[in-house]
Parts: C-alpha cells; structure tokens; sequence
C-alpha cells in the first residue's frame, strides 16, 4: 500500500492505493484560513499536523489492515507557504500562504536588486512567492525574522513532523524564487538578497527520491511494520500532474481547486516570465512544466453559494444549468484573491458588473461559473503566445465533479476538455504514486499512467461565438478597474 498526503489550503486528504493504484481508503480534514489584514491569508503549520494526524487515523478506522500494510508515504501540498521555524523547531508565526499579496513592494525590491531573477527562477516575481515574505518579514518582524533557523515549505513541515527530515524537492522548491530552475539547484544569489543563509534552507531531493522514514512512534500509532519510507513528493500542481499522468511533453490538464491552474508538461526548461507564466522544476527528474496560474478557481463558486445562503451546491448547480439558455446579462472578475497569470495584480478583487433589480441567484451564479471560465480562456492565451499547447486538457480538482461547469469552460475556452474518473484526487493520488516510485525504482512511464477518460466534452462552436462578446467585456472591464483596485 501506498499513502498520499496532500496539505491543501481547505483541507488535508489523505489516501491510500494498492498495488494497481487502485484507491483503498480516502479522506479530507477541512482546514481554515485566517485572514487578519486586508491581503493577508495565514495558517497554523500545527493546524495542517493536526489534521494530518486526524485523517491517517480516519484512514486507519476504515481500513486497519491497509493501513497497517502502508509501504511508502508521498507528500503534497500548497506551494509557497512560507512556514518559519525558531532554534526548538517550532512555528515563530502563522504561515503565509501563497495567495497572501502583502509582499508587493518586496517583489520590486528583489528585482532591483536581481533583474535576471525570473530567467532564472521560471517565472516573473510575484508576493505569493517565498522570497518576497521574507523581506516584507525582515522590515516588519524583525524580531520574528532573527529567530528563523528553518524554513519550510507547507508539505515539508508535515514531512517534518511525520520523520524529522528538513527537505525539500524540486517541484515544490521551484516556487520559492530561490530555485535555478534549469540546473535544478539554489541560487544562493537569490537566497543571499532574502538576507539568508544557506543553512537556513532545506536540502534539495527529488520528488520519487527516498527522504526518510516514519518515525517509529507514529509506525506503532498505525500498526504498521518495519521502515516506512517518505518520498520527496511534490507541490500540488506537479502531483496533480503525476496522477493524471502528465509527464510527456505537451501532456497537460486545468486543475478546478482551490485556486486554477493550466499545466502542460516539458521536456526542457522554457521560461516565459514576460507572460507570466511559471516554468518549474517537475516532481520526476529532468522535467518540467510550463503553468499558467489563476488564484481563484472553485472557492469563487464556494464563496458564492455561502453568500448567497446556498448549503447544496449540486442542487444549485442543477438550478443553474436549467435556467442557463444564453450568456449572463452580467460579468463577474474572480478576482476575489488577486491574480498571477496573466495580471500580476495581488490588489485585484472580485466584481459583479451588471447587476439589476431583477437578477436572480441563479443568474449571479452563472456568472461566476463564466468569470472563471474567462479568467482561464485568458491564461490559455499567455500559454499559446509562449507556443505551448496540451490537445487534450484532462480536468482535475473539486470543480471538475460538475460536468456543466466543464461544458462552460470548454465552449468559452474553445478547447475539449476530458472528464476523468476520480479527478476530485489529483495530487494526493500522484503523491501515492511518487511514494510507489520511490520505494519500487521503478520507470515513471510505468507507474503515471493517464486515468480512464471518462468522457471527452467538446466545445459547442454557436455557444463559443456568442461569449466572445461577452470575453472582450471582461477583459475591458479588468482594464477600466486594474488601477482602481491599488489600496490608498
């Protein structure tokens, strides 16, 4: 058996595969996120530990045996998160997140002092990155800042936790802005403008590399036998790529979480930083992925629903659909966290336009379902002016369990769009399958094979022309408001 864990930014999931990879036993903790300053989104690192503990045990309730037969443990998580420990290892703050915008005059700061460092890093500098925590922390808690000895990473704190390892690996490290992404190495360049030291700084692996065992307390907790073995792992979009199998050049899919993502896999490093595109390390040696990245994907319809007093998302989804004859009369920014690809704008905000005495919720919601859906068909045109394409999207994440929803991101997106069976579980699936790699040695061809396609959707052309009015509103609405979102 092999357990995948993945520390997301609204729950721990947990599951367990066999030697098919076939899915055993699976759960999600819920975890919450704290947002104590405009622009601000911290957690507790010993929030995702606790939930971590909660869900294996969850896991061990249901299914003892498979449990107690846990071979190897892989690890995902969000990217990011700037997780600072003190002399005794323990938290010196909650850790910021990588949708947390406070860092913006930090990341003009690193590029005064280091133009090149988006050729080299994969991307443009951004304040969801690591680096620029570090500097906005070292201004405005400098007495937190000289306790940091370690610094970690969401899922490497838990990697922490279950064996005592300070590691890394390369995919999750690619979105610190410390990682030389085509030599797959620190810059310690980078690290030295943070005001840091090498020693603060985790050791570099690979994500299917072995980086310790359980500790022998928690093997006992469990019941189960002998050395259990840690993989690297990976942040949650390249996991999310080795569940689905994304691993040859051009392979790719749209992940529906949390926050959105368009990833395609490379075989070489390609930067792109003038498109805002991230072009990083992947979880398996000498790859790559280019990624077009949104902040905001399903929360927006989460959020949405909660406002509206809406408990039953199938049942409004289903509403939804069956008032949805054309485009909505008005246009939503989903902008409610900022955005990275293709505005750079942690400022931004969210924006109903349009609204009127006689607008429905269900009218409302549509609208976000299609402010998503045109904040993706705007990622996808940084990706085509890079001269990446995937011809085959699969999609992932909790988004992807609506089919309506998909059927609106692939008419406007003018793109098919594949349905597979288990999406929900991308990256704790593809972090089960780094643990099987690690502990096999076994080819990465082998073992990340593609999920059943469930159903390829195709766009429908009349709906596809009908939004691109709709589209170039959108756009022209981000323009007219891009300066008015810049805090006083």
């Amino acid at each position: 058996m092999y357990l995948g864990i993945d520390v997301g930014t609204s729950a721990v999931k947990a599951l367990l595969i066999d030697e098919h990879s076939a899915t055993v036993a699976e759960t999600d903790i819920p975890l919450s996120v704290s947002n104590p300053h405009p622009f601000w989104s911290e957690q507790n690192p010993d929030d995702w530990w606790d939930a971590t503990l909660r869900a294996i045990d969850a896991l061990h309730h249901q299914n003892p045996g498979a449990v107690a037969a846990t071979r190897a443990i892989g690890l995902s998580g969000q990217m990011h998160g700037a997780t600072l420990l003190d002399e005794n290892d323990k938290p010196l703050r909650p850790a910021i997140l990588w949708n947390d915008g406070r860092a913006k005059a930090e990341c003009d700061k690193l590029d005064a002092m280091l133009p090149d460092l988006g050729t080299r890093a994969g991307v443009a500098t951004m304040p969801g990155m690591t680096a620029p925590k570090m500097l906005w922390l070292q201004k405005h808690e400098p007495d937190i800042f000289a306790k940091v000895r370690t610094i970690l990473l969401p899922k490497d704190y838990i990697r922490f936790c279950l064996s005592g390892d300070k590691v890394t690996e390369m995919s999750d490290a690619a979105g610190t802005l410390w990682l030389e992404e085509e030599s797959r190495s620190w810059n310690r360049a980078a690290i030295d403008a943070c005001g840091l030291s090498m020693d603060q700084i985790p050791e570099l692996v690979e994500g299917s590399d072995i980086t310790g065992t359980l500790r022998a307390e928690l093997v006992k907790r469990w019941g189960m036998k002998g050395d259990v073995i840690i993989a690297g792992g990976g942040g949650d979009a390249a996991t999310g790529g080795i569940g689905v199998g994304a691993v040859s050049h051009g392979d790719g899919f749209i992940s529906l979480g949390t926050s959105s993502q368009i990833f395609v896999a490379s075989d070489k490093y390609r930067p792109k930083p003038e498109e805002l595109l991230h072009s990083f390390t992947h979880a398996i040696p000498a790859h790559w992925f280019q990624m077009a990245v949104l902040l905001n994907g399903a929360s927006c319809l989460q959020w949405a629903a909660k406002l509206l007093g809406e408990s039953d998302i199938g049942g409004l989804l289903k509403r939804v659909e069956a008032q949805h004859h054309k485009p909505a009369d008005i246009v939503f920014l989903p902008y409610l966290n900022g955005e990275r690809t293709p505005h750079n704008n942690p400022y931004a905000r969210g924006v109903f336009f349009g609204l009127g005495s006689d607008t429905s919720r269900e009218a409302m919601v549509q609208s976000v379902l299609e402010g998503v859906a045109f904040a993706l068909s705007d990622a996808q045109s940084r990706l085509h002016a890079a001269g990446t394409r995937c011809a085959l999207p699969g999609v992932i994440g909790g988004g992807a369990r609506s089919r309506y929803w998909i059927q609106l991101i692939s008419d406007i997106m003018g793109t098919p769009l594949a349905r597979y069976e288990g999406a929900a579980k991308g990256p704790a699936f593809g972090a089960a399958r780094l643990a099987r790699l690690a502990l096999t040695q076994e080819a990465v061809e082998d073992v990340c094979l593609k999920p059943v396609i469930e159903e390829i959707i195709e766009p429908d052309t009349s709906r596809h022309a009908s939004y691109q009015p709709r589209f170039a509103k959108f756009r022209r609405l981000y323009n007219a408001l891009a300066d008015e979102f810049t805090p006083d």
